[in-house]
């Protein structure tokens, strides 16, 4: 989504987003993310005015004082950056993907069942097990911080089930022209 973004050339312009708008993204958030109306205080404080900055390809980032927080790609789920996720790591749900499979992550590729089922790899257990079209952290064997944002294909049971084809597809990752933005 981010492999070739320039804010030159692919932003069509910002605006404030009204309070009722701000109102119905800080609810979409709390049902969406794993999180508690305090640690959302703290990204986003209240009295704080978000910018949405309109993108190419029906993507829209809000923004807090030119810093990005989190994105969305026409009325799908709300994403975090990975910024955002390396600072709060727990509000979102985490897949691990094995060792072989961090090179293509890294590259932008979406991540395959058999990365996400090998030895190296984690699914939530199916107590906990996600439905498909699920924002994901996706981390990498032995490392401790996020190196993607994905959305799930499958359902996590699913994923197991069939270990072929595309688990999770990936959004944004670490090296990408969104993470190398640190102000819009």
């Amino acid at each position: 989504m981010f492999k070739k973004f320039q804010p030159s050339s692919d932003v069509s312009g910002q605006v404030s987003v009204k309070s009722s708008v701000q109102r119905a993204i800080r609810s979409s958030l709390l049902s969406q993310w794993k999180i508690n109306p305090e640690t959302l205080e703290q990204i986003w404080p209240k009295k704080e005015s978000l910018t949405l900055v309109k993108c190419r390809d029906h993507i829209s980032i809000y923004t807090l004082h030119g810093e990005p927080l989190f994105f969305q790609h026409f009325d799908g789920p709300l994403f975090p950056t990975l910024r955002l996720l390396h600072k709060y790591p727990f509000i979102l749900p985490m897949v691990r993907v094995d060792r072989g499979a961090i090179r293509f992550l890294l590259a932008g590729a979406h991540m395959m069942c058999p990365g996400l089922t090998s030895a190296g790899g984690y699914l939530p257990p199916a107590d906990a097990a996600l439905p498909e079209n699920t924002p994901v952290a996706i981390h990498a064997e032995g490392k401790e911080h996020a190196a993607a944002i994905g959305l799930t294909k499958l359902s996590t049971e699913d994923i197991r089930k069939v270990n072929k084809g595309v688990g999770v597809e990936t959004v944004t990752y670490l090296g990408d022209d969104l993470w190398r933005i640190q102000q819009l």
